[in-house]
């Protein structure tokens, strides 16, 4: 099937593209067996990345980045998905975190923190799910106190990306407990400030190579000058981010679908049962041609939800919509693919095994799809109300 072409990439993207490929394929494919054993990745990977301008792409020169825009950090994802490497936090460390920083960080704060950032010297990390609270963010428990020009932070986070490895960490916690969702806050935390200390790294049933840790704040006396924004205003910044945030998982979904019908493809065509290749049965060639027309359709709204972000028309329920059915897209393609490679598909040496269990987390992390579902059914039946009075009123009316 030949894929429509993608107008909002420019030569200077495709360029690049070829770039990102290279360095994934030479500094990031053949290391990743070794990084998912260890569970980390080596911080000389990230200074690579810096190095080779794979990092805060959309960084202004001014901040210290390359001045690019947000298209070549999804084509450092996507080509991240293309040869199934969920271990080096990239994304989150360039796509969410980055942003917070520039939006509500003070000049000096930006300055201190993001050119580091840019050339994979220092490695950033969001710290907002603890272990009593996931997608209800208003029900965090950290909390912080203000003390002269300090804040002072108690509280624990869990299933935190980049974790380990981390040594900037946004931080979600409570300024003012009896607010609710009002007496959210962020603050940024260093790897070196005292009384921060990193619980264990978790084992997770995929994306092994990406370290997840549990973070400790025992009275860690953070500068005033580390909020970001306001204070109380941390819930409705997070909520602002979080379009670009779940974009990012539709992206990573379906480059990593378009790489497990690639693996599948050349695999049946190879494989032999019963005295022919397993491409040559019917079901197979069947299977196939349903996942790849599944994935066109995938390519498609991907697409379109990052033209209406370009544009800034991506809205929450949009991008919840998009999130929701790219990561069950995954789930979906890489089952199905596995099932191809019979036996082999269990075999965690094959990569569709590893893009399977990979797979799974996507549908949790960044918002369940329940929550997704329940966002995308709030907007339809809020508007099928709406519409449902203004026909009464014109119906008044006549």
């Amino acid at each position: 099937m030949q894929p429509a072409p993608r107008s909002f990439f420019t030569p200077e993207h495709h360029a690049f593209r070829d770039q990102a490929r290279r360095f994934c394929e030479r500094e990031i494919a053949p290391h990743h067996a070794s990084w998912e054993a260890a569970h980390a990745v080596p911080r000389d990977a990230w200074k690579q990345a810096g190095d080779n301008g794979l990092l805060c792409c959309w960084l202004p020169e001014e901040l210290g980045g390359p001045g690019g825009d947000l298209l070549f950090d999804l084509i450092v994802s996507e080509e991240l998905g293309r040869i199934g490497a969920t271990g080096p936090g990239f994304p989150l460390h360039s796509v969410i975190v980055a942003p917070y920083l520039v939006a509500h960080g003070t000049p000096e704060l930006q300055q201190a923190l993001l050119p580091a950032m840019a050339r994979g010297e220092r490695i950033a990390a969001i710290a907002m799910t603890e272990p009593g609270t996931g997608s209800d963010v208003a029900a965090i428990r950290a909390h912080a106190r203000r003390d002269g020009e300090h804040y002072v932070l108690n509280g624990q986070k869990t299933f935190i990306t980049n974790g380990h490895s981390a040594d900037i960490i946004a931080v979600a916690c409570k300024t003012d407990p009896d607010q609710g969702a009002h007496g959210v806050s962020l603050l940024v935390v260093e790897g070196d400030m005292p009384g921060f200390t990193r619980g264990r790294s978790l084992r997770k049933i995929g994306q092994h190579a990406q370290d997840t840790a549990e973070l400790f704040f025992d009275n860690v006396r953070i500068p005033a000058s580390h909020l970001l924004g306001h204070e109380g205003q941390g819930f409705k910044y997070l909520m602002q981010k979080l379009p670009q945030e779940r974009l990012l998982v539709s992206v990573q979904c379906q480059a990593r679908a378009e790489a497990a019908l690639r693996w599948s493809i050349d695999y049946v065509k190879e494989r032999k049962a019963f005295r022919q290749r397993v491409a040559d049965f019917q079901n197979t060639r069947f299977k196939l041609a349903a996942v790849a027309a599944d994935i066109a359709a995938g390519r498609a709204y991907c697409d379109q939800l990052i033209t209406q972000h370009l544009a800034g028309e991506l809205d929450a329920v949009g991008a919840a919509a998009g999130k929701l059915w790219h990561s069950e897209l995954l789930g979906r393609v890489t089952d199905e693919c596995l099932q191809l490679f019979g036996g082999y598909g269990y075999m965690a040496e094959y990569p569709i095994a590893r893009a399977w269990a990979d797979a799974r987390v996507e549908r949790i992390y960044a918002g369940t799809s329940e929550i997704m579902k329940e966002i995308v059914a709030r907007d339809l039946l809020d508007a099928t109300r709406a519409g449902s009075s203004t026909q009464g009123r014109q119906a008044e009316g006549n």
